[in-house]
């Protein structure tokens, strides 16, 4: 009790503690990937109907990758996996009745960061940088939004717009920047 004692009553080893807790949360946090939601079960033997629209689903989507699932991340393997209209039906290892799975209707699916091979980056990294066009700062990305076959970064600055993510827009992305070079926005800018 007194080594407890002694460590909070040092408040300077106490706040940077803290903050190294805080900076521990906020790693394991952004390594887990939102990757959809389970909208419902299929049939009677267990199927899982995942609503998702992320860009690497076909490294995501196969037997054996580790999914997690809920805010707890309940780590669960894909045993089959098929597409039905627009979902991702999955089965899961252990699980072979629709009551078992029931727990993660409504959950949001996570996979772990590590566990895909990212090229550059993913488009959920381009929230949070700053656009910039002829060198002046216009807003910073707040959403990456999927509007069927086309990406739109949207931007909050001094007005609130949306990006096409083409080259007639885009002229480079600087993820170690903290970056997104633009141009031709005017228009977009209402």
């Amino acid at each position: 009790m007194s080594l407890l004692r002694a460590f909070f009553d040092n408040k300077k080893l106490f706040k940077i503690s803290k903050w190294v807790i805080i900076i521990l949360m906020v790693i394991s946090m952004s390594s887990y990937i939102l990757i959809g939601k389970v909208v419902g079960t299929h049939g009677i033997k267990g199927e899982i109907k995942i609503s998702s629209n992320h860009e690497l689903k076909e490294q995501i989507f196969i037997p054996n990758f580790k999914l997690y699932f809920g805010q707890e991340k309940w780590e669960e393997k894909i045993v089959t996996y098929r597409h039905h209209k627009i979902y991702d039906m999955v089965t899961l290892a252990g699980y072979s009745n629709i009551n078992e799975v029931l727990k993660y209707n409504k959950q949001n699916v996570y996979v772990k960061r590590e566990d895909l091979k990212i090229k550059d980056y993913l488009l959920e990294d381009l929230v949070g940088l700053t656009i910039i066009e002829s060198n002046q700062s216009k807003g910073r990305v707040i959403n990456v939004i999927h509007n069927g076959p086309n990406i739109l970064l949207e931007v909050e600055g001094e007005n609130h717009f949306y990006i096409p993510k083409v080259s007639d827009y885009i002229e480079k992305i600087d993820i170690p920047a903290g970056k997104i070079y633009v141009k031709n926005i005017r228009g977009l800018m209402l």
